[in-house]
């Protein structure tokens, strides 16, 4: 089982140990101090170190980097990815380093950070770093504070950062459609002054919308309403990674919205929360309230945290209804009520499997497991411990359990028995006067009488 992490180290102290095997500790060392210093004088930080717990992000991955001369270099490369959103259906995306969203870069403020870019696409492209402040010529808006980046190019970015949170990096070349096509990242920025209290797990997720026509390779970046595939992280459910937790622990969990059009109201079961953060910086204490859902806004970041002391599988979704379905639930007629009759019968005489459904609604669309055409998705249905979970899209599951070894899926909870929804018990019913055979009404008066 793999062992669960422990807080890791500043990158100060990464810094450090990576600099001393370099053989070019002396002058690295001078220079990453000289930077260190500089930001302090200015009041943008503290030098001195700090712990923090790393970023977990389901279903995606972190860029790796390396430290050179006391900067922190990453290499992110824009190139055409063959993406799976879900089990039954990819597309070619546009991603970086091989993946759909980009990897999320992981930093602590005051380092000097240093990106390289290299174009593998075929056309033009930049990078945007989403809410970071920064000098103007490294804001990688196209033609305004650069020239493009053409195909085969490699360019430069680098910055001190100056802040803490968490933003997001983009092109902001053709944003509809590089955007559209899934270039889209996190990056996440620790304090170096640590803020109490700590948090033990913190999760970053993407959420995104994209247009997959049934049978097609790749999106349509063109599409400004009917989308039909939401995800987290690239994932639509049943794709999706549950995020996994010990009881007691306290969780963070960063939410990025770069939608087309979308606005995402991420509602969370069995808990309430508070928003510590926005992608402008802390919210103060003061003026945090509790939630049990966050609308995190298109091109904007919300963090949320609370301590997860109720354990179980708890749903965690978008709340716009249509958001937690997927592709082939999109341009079906409504068939809410209709009495098929025979039309099954006879229209099998031409279509053999033919078989109407939606008379009652789509929950049956799960279970039934029809075959759809070539690279589509069935609109909801994922395996659940009772049933097939009816949803699809932007949902995912929160685990909270105890005494955990491992942060590998621990399966479904098995909840004690006396807390679980089930049939009412005959001497239930009766005890308490219900009759579910009497006909519903409403009552005929209910005006209440004052002595």
């Amino acid at each position: 089982m793999t062992p669960k992490p422990e807080h890791a180290p500043s990158i100060d102290a990464v810094t450090r140990r990576q600099l001393l095997g370099s053989g070019a500790a002396t002058l690295a060392a001078s220079a990453f101090a000289s930077t260190v210093t500089r930001a302090a004088e200015a009041g943008e930080l503290t030098p001195k170190a700090r712990d923090y717990a790393p970023v977990v992000v389901p279903n995606g991955s972190k860029l790796p980097f390396k430290v050179v001369a006391g900067v922190k270099v990453f290499h992110l490369v824009a190139e055409e990815v063959e993406h799976e959103y879900a089990p039954g259906i990819k597309a070619k995306c546009w991603g970086y380093n091989g993946h759909v969203h980009g990897p999320l870069l992981e930093a602590v403020e005051g380092d000097r950070v240093r990106i390289y870019v290299t174009n593998r696409l075929s056309a033009a492209t930049t990078l945007h770093l989403h809410g970071i402040l920064l000098e103007n010529g490294m804001d990688g808006v196209g033609g305004l504070n650069q020239r493009a980046i053409k195909p085969g190019e490699t360019f430069k970015y680098e910055l001190t950062l100056r802040q803490h949170g968490t933003g997001m990096y983009h092109s902001h070349h053709d944003e509809m459609t590089q955007m559209g096509l899934g270039m889209t990242g996190l990056f996440v920025i620790h304090p170096r002054r640590a803020r109490a209290p700590l948090v033990d797990r913190d999760f970053a997720l993407m959420l995104h919308e994209w247009r997959v026509n049934v049978g097609a390779s790749r999106p349509d970046p063109n599409e400004m309403t009917e989308f039909n595939l939401l995800t987290i992280n690239g994932k639509a459910f049943p794709g999706t990674d549950a995020l996994v937790v010990e009881k007691g622990q306290r969780v963070r969990i960063r939410i990025g919205n770069l939608s087309a059009m979308d606005h995402h109201p991420i509602h969370l079961h069995g808990y309430r929360f508070r928003i510590t953060e926005t992608d402008g910086g802390a919210i103060p204490e003061s003026a945090q309230w509790p939630e049990t859902t966050v609308l995190v806004p298109v091109g904007s970041t919300r963090t949320i945290e609370f301590v997860a002391n109720e354990p179980g599988d708890w749903a965690m979704h978008c709340h716009m209804t249509h958001h937690v379905m997927n592709q082939m639930g999109h341009g079906v007629p409504n068939l809410i009520g209709i009495k098929p009759g025979k039309l099954d019968e006879k229209t099998r005489r031409v279509l053999p499997s033919y078989m109407t459904m939606g008379e009652s609604g789509m929950a049956d669309m799960g279970a039934m497991q029809m075959a759809v055409p070539k690279n589509s998705i069935p609109m909801v249905g994922g395996h659940g411990k009772y049933d097939v979970i009816t949803m699809g899209g932007m949902f995912t599951i929160l685990k909270v359990r105890e005494s955990l070894t491992s942060f590998e899926d621990p399966g479904w909870y098995e909840a004690p028995p006396t807390t679980i929804a089930s049939p009412a018990p005959a001497a239930d019913l009766a005890r308490d006067g219900i009759d579910p055979s009497t006909p519903s009404r409403a009552q005929a008066d209910t005006r209440v009488r004052f002595g």
